[in-house]
């Protein structure tokens, strides 16, 4: 027996160290209806991470081919050739089964994703205050090199500037207020 509401995908995208990692974890504490969207990479697992669970790990040829048959709901290259990508099968499978799926991806993918499902998808841009902050959170992590640091704030100042193509924008000055914020967005879309 099919499932008679089908569910529908929620992408929150972000600059690195603006807190989608923290609100998207939130998300899926407080709803069993929510559900990740499991990516696929091309890059090597880590200790612990499972094929299918963590990531779909494909070898180059595989995500190469995948990509030539359409595969991809979207994918990125990113600075060290690694790729990343969301099998629409995936997601298809968990929306026919009622569930909202979660995606957490780039700018370029986020906007692949809403000009496929439409009305079905719900894009937030999780904004820094400024990129000073950001520059000021990745520094505190203490896990980026000079030229690393560098090249994620060029890319953020990007992905800010098109973050008015996004449904909503959250704006993360503080995490808790963030939060409230996008779980109000979120149960109004599902709520529809």
């Amino acid at each position: 027996m099919s499932n008679p509401k089908k569910g529908k995908v929620i992408v929150l995208v972000a600059p690195s160290g603006a807190g989608k990692s923290s609100i998207a974890q939130r998300l899926l504490k407080d709803y069993d209806c929510i559900k990740f969207s499991t990516s696929a990479t091309t890059r090597d697992p880590r200790d612990g991470e499972e094929h299918g669970d963590h990531y779909f790990f494909l070898s180059p040829a595989e995500f190469t081919r995948k990509v030539e048959n359409g595969d991809f709901l979207e994918w990125e290259e990113f600075y060290n050739g690694t790729r990343y990508g969301t099998l629409r099968s995936e997601v298809d499978k968990q929306l026919e089964s009622g569930y909202f799926i979660l995606l957490d991806v780039e700018v370029k993918g986020a906007l692949s994703v809403k000009r496929i499902y439409g009305s079905d998808c719900l894009t937030i841009f999780i904004k820094p205050p400024s990129l000073q902050v950001l520059k000021e959170r990745l520094e505190r992590r203490g896990t980026e090199s000079e030229d690393t640091l560098r090249l994620r704030l060029a890319r953020a100042d990007m992905e800010m500037q098109l973050a008015n193509k996004f449904d909503e924008i959250v704006v993360n000055d503080d995490l808790d207020v963030a939060y409230k914020q996008t779980r109000q967005i979120v149960e109004r879309f599902m709520n529809q």
